[in-house]
């Protein structure tokens, strides 16, 4: 890991001397996706909704039409919903929650509906065990074959205080040493990163790879570059060309493990992007006062 002192993440622990840096046969490509130039996958009465997988999560990105109810009915497990403006509701379990703009909610497994009254933007992330979803991804066939260094998906433990729609407002002041703003709960983890004016000062970058997960980056305004380097192993199969990947916004890129990546914010206004994981990190939420919401959601012991 390279971080530039001023980056929270500097006092991460460094990875294990068992790292996969060293393993061959990773050979796995990014999945990248820019909805504002492909077709949806969804175009309905509720509006235009654009899906993208990873191994473990994927995300539903929509532009809603005034009114529309997305429904869920005999949901697998718990899903998260963003509303990066506008707000809606949700109900759940014959209780329906008014959820304001500028907030994360969390929906149990079951029967549901996000009620978006305005309309426009809204994002639903969901794990992969979410199959009716998976299968509809436009990057549905690209985990045919199966990532063997990623560990079975294991769901954390249940909320303190049982089941029930939790959301949080996204409105959270800055703080010196901590990380963005990181929640979660049973089945993901998000990071809705501080919006960043104008590009990204090119000497104070952060590469570095995960061992065995992956990271989604989905990005709601402004535009990005990913730079993306596969380690050399021993076997030349496993052996890829560096890859500068250019994204305007909506999008979602899927990176794989062990690649080494940064991102550099390239836009002249407002930079926004989301960091997704599932399950949550454990290196994140060891951290104290990392993930705002983690008084509601124990770590596994």
């Amino acid at each position: 890991m390279m971080y530039d002192k001023s980056d929270p993440r500097a006092s991460l622990a460094p990875a294990t001397s068992g790292s996969m840096l060293n393993q061959t046969g990773l050979v796995a490509e990014a999945q990248d996706a820019r909805f504002y130039e492909t077709a949806p996958q969804i175009d309905d009465a509720t509006g235009k909704t654009w899906l993208h997988r990873g191994h473990n999560f994927l995300v539903a990105y929509s532009d809603a039409t005034p009114g529309a109810v997305f429904e869920r009915q005999g949901q697998g497990d718990e899903y998260c919903v963003l509303f990066p403006k506008a707000g809606g509701t949700i109900t759940w379990d014959g209780t329906t929650t008014k959820i304001p703009g500028f907030s994360i909610a969390f929906v149990p497994a079951g029967d549901s509906q996000v009620t978006i009254p305005e309309g426009g933007e809204i994002v639903r992330l969901f794990s992969t065990q979410t199959k009716d979803l998976a299968e509809a991804c436009g990057n549905a066939r690209g985990y045919d074959t199966p990532r063997s260094h990623i560990p079975p998906f294991q769901p954390w433990p249940e909320p303190t205080g049982g089941w029930k729609v939790r959301h949080y407002s996204l409105d959270v002041p800055k703080e010196e040493g901590r990380f963005g703003r990181i929640f979660r709960c049973t089945t993901l983890m998000v990071n809705v990163l501080e919006p960043f004016d104008g590009p990204r000062d090119p000497s104070k970058m952060s590469p570095h790879h995960h061992d065995d997960f992956e990271q989604g980056s989905l990005a709601l305004s402004g535009e990005f570059t990913h730079y993306l380097r596969w380690t050399w192993t021993s076997d030349m199969a496993d052996w890829k060309d560096d890859q500068a990947l250019q994204m305007g916004s909506p999008s979602m890129l899927v990176i794989p493990p062990p690649v080494i990546h940064t991102t550099r914010a390239t836009g002249e206004g407002s930079n926004l992007l989301v960091d997704i994981f599932s399950p949550p990190r454990e290196d994140f939420s060891m951290k104290p006062g990392w993930v705002l919401n983690a008084y509601d959601y124990p770590m596994p012991e």
